[in-house]
């Protein structure tokens, strides 16, 4: 028989194990539920990436670690190249300075070794031995350095179509020690002119002058000077560059023209302002003497009949709009489309030129678009640069309208030169993009047609076979 404290220590235990059990399940059951709604995100990433969600941590892992040895090995590389520099720098102009022959020759020489390692050919040893040696001994003549100031001018740096100009190469020795003698290239446009340059001693100066051929209009780049050592065999060619490349502008020939304020292009004292001014040319009104005006605007007349009136002030002085200066543009279309032949182009392109001489003398505000190029107010010297960059291509009229309203709003005067293939309302377009007030003026260039004068709503439309035909329609002579 048990006894009385032997079972209520048993019924304690059972509900002590029984509470403790509920314990542990409320103390589980939040973990429990983490776990069952993260096991479905592990098995959708598990079944996007096609692996276990194990094995894809480890493979970041690796992947990570060698991404960490890679910039590592990287930067030790670098920090390598950096401590070779001074050797890779002197080694990189002797690989360069191998010709074409000279790669072949090293290449025969690299198969002859394996010749003669594979099948013991002594011939084939022979054969790369003399190859090596032919280029390193070739190599040698490359070495060294040479002090030289070479200067490269251009007189002059612009000339019209036809007329002389020369680059004028100097080579003075700067040197302690003799220059034996090397080959001067200069490229001239698609040219090349050479010369060959003499033993120069210490101090010792050379010039040579490179005639330039200036038969049509166009940019040439002339430069850099380069001297070239090597050897005999063209295994080896060592170039050094002495100067940069200059310009030459070779512009279009130009006619004279009157000036710009009398004929169909008038517009010599400007245009008028809303904008008050007590000295200009535009008369507005008459007001009362204000103390500080000049008095050499007193207006004698109507002050004498205000003599006998009350008035605060005896003198009536004269006001006047403020006038801008003249801005003239000039737009030569540069579309292949409209010109019949290149050479109707080549006569727009030096009619443009023409006018904005006559600008530039006339110290009017100049602007010109030609093709993909513009310039806006230029000085004197380089304002027929642009006309010698011009190119026939496929750059619309519009654009270059468009461009000048852009950058030139003032604009008073418009000159578009174009072929006979524009048409009419290509012609009113472009005058469109500009203000009500500006004159606009187009001048078609047509080798075929007779010299003409005719409106195109506001606009006046001017026809010229060849470049002698500018000063008659511009005065607006229909002949």
């Amino acid at each position: 028989m048990t006894a009385p404290g032997s079972h209520r220590a048993a019924k304690a235990g059972a509900r002590q194990r029984l509470t403790g059990g509920l314990r542990r399940s409320r103390r589980t059951e939040p973990d429990a539920l983490v776990e069952s709604a993260a096991a479905p995100a592990q098995r959708r990433a598990a079944r996007h990436t096609g692996m276990p969600s194990g094995f894809a941590s480890g493979f970041r892992r690796i992947s990570s670690a060698g991404a960490r040895v890679a910039a590592q090995v990287w930067g030790t590389a670098r920090a390598i190249w950096r401590q070779l520099d001074p050797i890779t720098s002197k080694v990189t102009p002797l690989v360069r300075a191998i010709t074409p022959l000279g790669w072949t020759v090293l290449a025969l020489c690299a198969a002859a070794w394996l010749l003669a390692w594979a099948f013991g050919w002594r011939e084939a040893a022979v054969v790369a031995v003399f190859a090596l040696v032919l280029v390193l001994l070739s190599s040698l003549l490359t070495l060294g350095r040479m002090r030289l100031d070479v200067r490269l001018e251009l007189q002059p740096q612009r000339v019209r179509v036809g007329d002389g100009a020369a680059a004028r190469v100097v080579v003075d020795n700067s040197g302690g020690r003799p220059v034996l003698p090397l080959v001067l290239d200069v490229p001239i446009g698609e040219s090349r002119a050479q010369f060959h340059l003499p033993t120069l001693s210490p101090g010792e100066s050379y010039e040579e002058f490179v005639v330039i051929p200036t038969n049509r209009r166009a940019v040439l780049p002339v430069g850099p000077v380069t001297t070239g050592r090597g050897d005999p065999f063209g295994l080896v060619s060592r170039r050094v560059t002495w100067t940069e490349v200059t310009e030459l502008f070779v512009h279009p020939r130009t006619v004279p023209v009157d000036p710009v304020g009398s004929g169909l292009l008038r517009d010599l004292e400007g245009h008028a302002t809303n904008d008050i001014s007590m000295t200009d040319l535009a008369f507005h009104t008459l007001r009362e003497y204000a103390p500080g005006d000049d008095r050499r605007y007193i207006h004698w007349r109507s002050s004498a009949k205000l003599a006998g009136t009350p008035t605060r002030s005896p003198f009536l002085v004269r006001q006047f709009l403020d006038t801008r200066r003249s801005h003239i543009a000039v737009l030569v279309d540069c579309d292949e489309q409209v010109y019949a032949v290149p050479d109707d182009f080549e006569i727009a392109v030096a009619a443009g030129a023409s006018i904005a001489v006559r600008a530039v003398r006339d110290e009017m505000d100049l602007s010109i678009a030609a093709g993909e190029h513009a310039v806006f107010d230029p000085d004197p010297p380089m304002a027929l640069d642009i006309f010698s960059r011009a190119l026939l291509g496929e750059t619309s009229l519009m654009s270059g309208a468009r461009r000048l309203t852009q950058h030139a709003p003032d604009i008073s005067v418009v000159v578009m030169i174009t072929g006979p293939g524009r048409e009419p309302a290509g012609l009113r377009q472009a005058a469109a993009h500009f203000p009500p007030q500006v004159n606009v003026v187009a001048i078609r260039v047509d080798s075929a047609a007779r010299v003409g004068l005719s409106n195109i709503g506001a606009i006046s439309l001017l026809t010229m076979s060849r470049l002698a035909d500018l000063p008659i329609v511009l005065r607006g002579v229909d002949s």
